[in-house]
């Protein structure tokens, strides 16, 4: 039964693995950077490589303990080579190269989205090929027909900002925290309303919206920097409202424009999946 020790760090988390063969995961550690990112709003990768190299290796030790097995058992070593960060993936892939040139075991250099790709049949052994695929992952955002390994048709794509940068980005103007995608649920929740639409005609940003819902390769028309970041710009509180009722007033505009950064995503995302169907 073969063994493979995988490693991941092409953007904000460290992960560690043990899988075999058989798909199963013998023993694995994941590390957060939450708590490093969340002053600044977003990822900085600066930031990400170094926690990364501050902690890699100790958790390669970890799981090899946690499995309580050498490094020398492996049959090979896998790790992403990319697309991501820059500096996170090079503190991973050189890792891996080290220990693969140590040990004289080989090295597997993995593309990040292909590993997304396959990943469900690792969870489940009875999926087979082809099937269609939603990725939604850091910078990416596809609707992807899975043929094989190495064998990949993208069927849609965005044309700019992923989901989970639009969510960040939106947090940070809006300043409810860092990671931004539970920070706007949590946001939107706090009160049912009726749909944003129809409350507030003319809504700005909204007709740049509906401009890119029609492009034909629009997996995620919601741009984060685009109409949603004017619109929460524009829509401020009036200074000339006394500060109680400005207070509330944007108290408000925060809830509804977290509601619909919440509903275009949503809608953006069944779109997609219609459009790829039909």
């Amino acid at each position: 039964m073969a063994l493979v020790l995988g490693i991941e760090s092409s953007c904000d988390e460290t992960a560690v693995a043990l899988v075999d063969s058989d798909r199963r995961i013998v023993a694995q550690r994941i590390a957060s950077q939450d708590a490093e990112h969340a002053p600044f709003g977003g990822v900085v990768p600066e930031i990400a490589a170094r926690a990364h190299a501050e902690r890699l290796a100790p958790m390669i030790d970890g799981v090899l303990t946690d499995a309580n097995i050498a490094l020398t058992d492996c049959d090979a070593i896998a790790a992403t080579a990319g697309p991501g960060l820059i500096g996170g993936v090079m503190v991973g892939l050189v890792s891996a190269k080290a220990l693969a040139m140590a040990t004289d075991i080989p090295l597997i250099a993995i593309n990040h989205l292909e590993g997304h790709a396959l990943s469900p049949r690792l969870a489940d052994e009875s999926i087979d090929f082809p099937y269609a695929l939603l990725l939604v992952s850091g910078g990416h955002c596809q609707i992807l027909k899975v043929e094989g390994v190495g064998q990949y048709r993208r069927l849609a794509t965005t044309i700019d900002d992923a989901l989970g940068e639009a969510f960040d980005k939106t947090a940070k103007i809006l300043k409810l925290g860092f990671p931004g995608g539970p920070a706007v649920e949590r946001e939107q929740q706090t009160r049912l309303l009726t749909p944003f639409a129809e409350r507030h005609a003319g809504f700005p940003g909204e007709q740049t919206m509906d401009r890119l819902r029609r492009q034909p390769q629009a997996v995620c028309p919601l741009l984060g920097g685009g109409g949603i970041v004017r619109a929460a710009h524009q829509r401020r509180a009036d200074p000339r409202e006394p500060l109680v009722a400005r207070h509330r007033q944007m108290q408000r505009q925060h809830i509804d424009l977290a509601q619909l950064v919440e509903q275009h995503v949503h809608q953006a995302l069944v779109r997609g999946r219609r459009r790829v169907v039909q």
